[in-house]
């Protein structure tokens, strides 16, 4: 994992010379030790019992790519290719035996820190490529439907006076801790559904804007503290698939401490001291989850892994 980042990492030669190549997709298709890596309602498989995912080969669980709608490339490991199957037109995705016997669809959110770091890289892989298969059935240009190429790591309108490529989404958006000598900013969102959990500031990158001044901007919205564009320094990124971004993490230095809320947004934010990071509840915190870049964010700061 990047920086004990969960959802990094992955092992994967995503092999992008070999998905237009139809002979060797078939062959691996029909290959009985090719790994599966079923969603349904973009929902992972794990093992009922054990903490670690569920990845049926084509051998076991051969019937999954006639019931998949979207079956897409990975890439391959140690010889072995892995394909992501989209079960979600089934009411019920426990159709094959083996499923139904040892499988249970989560959100990988739930299992995810309890997995083996490079499984949870892989089914949040498979999660981020079907979900965005979900939503570009249609041509954004002229309309048309569109259907996936490029074992299915693109998909192309068939509109042959507009055949425009489509290509995976992901949205950028800015993660920050801001911080001031010995204190740090976190804040709460209306929409966070534990109580009493506070986090690091987000949000997404604007058209026309660099990272850093997105961060400064979404700050200066979000709790009214000034943060200079020089003065904001990356440390490192997360793909978080939920449902479809990518989280660019910063710290970032504040000229001034005095908070002034987004009340439509925010709900509350509060500068924190060095000494109450060690039992954040005596104030009434609750950090981020432990998969988050938000909680790894706020563990650099404390040691002190960061720009000033």
């Amino acid at each position: 994992m990047t920086k004990g980042l969960w959802y990094t990492g992955a092992p994967l030669d995503r092999l992008s010379h070999r998905r237009a190549d139809e002979s060797w997709l078939n062959e691996r298709l029909t290959n009985a030790d090719t790994k599966l890596v079923p969603v349904w309602r973009n929902q992972n498989l794990s093992h009922q019992e054990d903490d670690r995912a569920l990845l049926p080969t084509i051998g076991e669980a051969r019937e999954l790519l006639d019931a998949g709608k979207h079956i897409s490339l990975l890439g391959i490991k140690d010889g072995q290719a892995y394909f992501a199957v989209d079960l979600s037109e089934h009411d019920d995705p426990y159709q094959h035996p083996l499923l139904e016997a040892q499988g249970a669809f989560e959100d990988l959110r739930k299992f995810g820190p309890a997995i083996e770091a490079h499984e949870g890289a892989i089914l949040a892989h498979a999660r981020g490529l079907l979900y965005w298969h979900a939503r570009h059935q249609f041509c954004g240009v002229c309309g048309s439907p569109t259907e996936a190429s490029q074992a299915g790591n693109q998909r192309d309108c068939t509109n042959q006076d507009c055949k425009s490529p489509h290509f995976p989404r992901t949205d950028p958006a800015v993660i920050m801790l801001v911080h001031k000598d010995d204190y740090c900013l976190l804040g709460r969102n209306k929409n966070f559904p534990i109580r009493g959990m506070y986090s690091t500031l987000a949000g997404f990158v604007e058209p026309g804007e660099s990272l850093e001044e997105a961060v400064a901007r979404e700050v200066l919205e979000e709790v009214g503290v000034t943060c200079l564009a020089e003065n904001v320094h990356y440390w490192a990124s997360q793909p978080w698939p939920f449902p479809a971004s990518l989280m660019l993490g910063f710290h970032a230095r504040a000229e001034d401490m005095e908070i002034v809320l987004q009340e439509d947004e925010m709900e509350d934010a509060k500068w924190l001291h060095r000494l109450q990071m060690d039992d954040p509840e005596s104030v009434g915190v609750k950090f981020p989850r432990v998969d988050s870049i938000a909680a790894r964010l706020i563990k650099s700061w404390m040691e002190g892994d960061f720009k000033a």
